[in-house]
């Protein structure tokens, strides 16, 4: 029996783009859901052996809907990270020109990164919000209330439109950070090329504490390349934060990093270890590679074991 695998749909999203860089996933059954709650669920409950959710964007920043599910839903693991450029295509029914367009459906993220060209181009459009890229552009077929939709390229496979405007993303240099997130707790080897992702709180709102915690990391060399705040909600100015460190926990650099934040944070958790999609090696100055933390280790081991200096 094949293995199904979630992710925001319908078909043609950013997210099913992603997934189809997974090679496990390629052959399986593949579960398009409306949201990213849905798509952890059929995790957590097993109707899906992993879903591919959006993590970050380096336009917008972190998707918070993503952060908050993966730090308060338990048992959940990062397996793995894909990249995605985002651009984006003017669609419209056949027969549609560009001046025609009155009013445009689009997701208000989408709507958000294209806004410079369509003000430019039609100015004096109407915006009408659209759930995603992709029910966007089906909502063409299903009503006239718009008359053209921002949505991904290559929506035309999938639907009877056609595209009036190409590449009118605003930033053509912006991806999306996707993570695909199963329950397994067994840790893939390290690489040289890792990430780790962790979530933790302060212990209380004291002067310093946020430097107390980032000094976890800085004094052991491990950087950090996502430092996102979102808050706990049981209190105002209380946050828990998303990080991402360079590394993997089975480096001792990382593994040491860890063991100090547990010791400072009331609440750690760990949300996986994985390759980086970037491919890029993860370097260290020699006072932070394995052998300098065994050695230390060693040397302590020494002084307590009566060897001689």
């Amino acid at each position: 029996m094949p293995d199904t695998y979630s992710y925001l749909g319908p078909a043609g999203t950013f997210t099913e783009a992603a997934l189809a860089q997974v090679p496990e996933a390629v052959g399986q059954t593949w579960n398009a859901v409306n949201n990213v709650g849905q798509a952890l669920d059929d995790v957590v409950s097993g109707r899906s052996v992993a879903a591919m959710i959006a993590i970050e964007n380096t336009v917008e920043g972190g998707v918070s809907a993503s952060q908050d599910a993966l730090a308060t839903i338990p048992g959940l693991r990062i397996i793995g990270e894909y990249l995605v450029p985002v651009n984006f295509v003017l669609v419209a029914r056949p027969g549609t020109t560009l001046a025609d367009v009155r009013v445009i459906n689009a997701h208000p993220v989408a709507y958000g990164q294209s806004r410079r060209w369509v003000e430019a181009t039609l100015p004096e459009h109407g915006h009408l919000p659209a759930t995603s890229n992709v029910a966007a552009a089906a909502s063409l077929l299903e009503n006239d209330q718009a008359d053209a939709a921002i949505a991904p390229p290559g929506i035309t496979a999938h639907y009877d439109l056609e595209v009036l405007a190409e590449n009118i993303g605003d930033n053509p240099n912006a991806v999306t950070r996707f993570v695909l997130v199963s329950r397994s707790t067994s840790l893939p080897a390290p690489t040289g090329s890792d990430k780790t992702s962790i979530v933790a709180e302060l212990p209380d709102d004291k002067a310093g504490r946020l430097l107390e915690m980032l000094e976890q990391f800085a004094t052991r060399g491990v950087n950090m390349s996502l430092l996102a705040s979102r808050p706990i909600g049981d209190a105002l100015g209380r946050y828990r934060f998303v990080i991402d460190l360079d590394g993997h926990v089975l480096d001792e650099r990382v593994a040491d990093a860890l063991l100090g934040l547990k010791r400072f944070s009331p609440n750690v958790v760990f949300l996986g270890s994985y390759p980086r999609a970037d491919k890029l090696r993860i370097t260290v100055t020699e006072r932070y590679d394995n052998d300098a933390f065994i050695d230390a280790r060693d040397w302590l081991r020494g002084l307590t074991g009566g060897e001689p200096q």
